[in-house]
């Protein structure tokens, strides 16, 4: 998977895209992150890192953009993809939003 995935022959042009915008807090680590986008989006560790330091530095970062079902699909699978043990004041997962791709 991309972060920005190209649409099939089977999905419309004029179908509007969203981004899946991944937030920074202070309950995780580099290493969580790392983790959460190598399992959940198949980023490599340097794609990874690349996004863990945006969202560090700027507070978001895309990390997908795609029709909205399958956007809201992998905000969710963020929202459930659990605590940060590394961090033991960790409650739970990171936050992402879905937002309209301009």
């Amino acid at each position: 998977m991309t972060a920005v995935e190209e649409l099939t022959s089977t999905e419309s042009l004029d179908e509007p895209l969203y981004h899946v915008v991944l937030l920074n807090d202070d309950d995780h680590t580099y290493g969580y992150i790392l983790e959460m986008l190598g399992k959940l989006f198949f980023y490599p560790a340097a794609e990874a890192m690349r996004h863990a330091v945006a969202i560090d530095t700027t507070g978001r970062s895309i990390v997908m953009t795609c029709p909205k079902p399958e956007a809201e699909f992998a905000r969710d699978q963020i929202h459930g993809f659990g605590r940060d043990p590394r961090v033991p004041a960790c409650k739970g997962s990171m936050s992402a939003v879905v937002e309209p791709a301009r």
